[in-house]
């Protein structure tokens, strides 16, 4: 196992999914997948609005993670290739500066 490699973070997950039988006892349904990172969001946000240790906050971020990586094998897409994908769109960007703090879209619609 590679720790940096994206494939063994996905098929770790995978097995995760498959030991726990997710696809037949509704752990990849999507509608319940997009509860849990929610839940997991709300996590992210009370380490941050509570001053909660560094740990802590990395902790939620991987169960986040894990959830979006389990989320792209219960919805059967690419998020290695949807990550690049993404990145070079955002790459061609324009920022700006939206109440005092950076801002990367595209702004359609706004002048």
């Amino acid at each position: 196992m590679n720790p940096d490699s994206y494939s063994d973070m996905l098929a770790s997950v995978q097995a995760f999914h498959e030991k726990h039988n997710f696809r037949s006892t509704g752990g990849e349904e999507l509608s319940y997948r997009v509860a849990l990172m929610a839940e997991e969001l709300g996590e992210i946000s009370a380490c941050v609005t509570k001053g909660k240790s560094k740990e802590k906050l990395a902790e939620e971020c991987a169960d986040l993670f894990i959830l979006l990586i389990g989320t792209a094998i219960s919805a059967d897409f690419n998020l290695r290739q949807m990550f690049w994908d993404k990145m070079e769109r955002l790459a061609g960007r324009e920022s700006r500066m939206v109440n005092g703090r950076i801002r990367v879209s595209e702004f359609k619609g706004v002048d």
